[in-house]
């Protein structure tokens, strides 16, 4: 006779799954619990009014969890960057101002001499 120890995720008394090693089941334990947040928060905007909907979603969206933050990670990343280019282009638009002020400056300066040397 084998003895077989089995850990088993059971939600409001309805067995969701069984696995054979505790990790396992705590991993899906966890990725339930994420779902009921995320369940939870889709019924808060009231974007998706069909409860099944909402709760296959939630569901999904949990079980792609690292992708899910792995892809927020990166609009955040590119959002910064985008932010810091924009920064740049701002700055060397300055630059480019103050040096085409300081040439325009200068060529007024020259013409007003010219003028004045015209004039004497």
């Amino acid at each position: 006779m084998a003895v077989i120890i089995k850990y088993i995720v059971e939600r409001a008394g309805v067995e969701k799954m069984t696995f054979s090693s505790k990790p396992e089941a705590d991993a899906y334990d966890r990725m339930l619990d994420i779902a009921d947040e995320l369940f939870l928060m889709l019924g808060q905007s009231e974007l998706i009014p069909d409860e099944q909907q909402r709760e296959d979603l939630a569901l999904y969206l949990a079980q792609q969890k690292e992708l899910v933050i792995q892809t927020l990670n990166q609009k955040t990343k590119h959002n910064k960057t985008q932010v810091t280019d924009k920064e740049q282009v701002k700055d060397k638009a300055k630059e480019q101002s103050a040096a085409q002020n300081s040439k325009a400056a200068v060529v007024l300066e020259e013409v007003t001499e010219v003028a004045a040397d015209m004039a004497a």
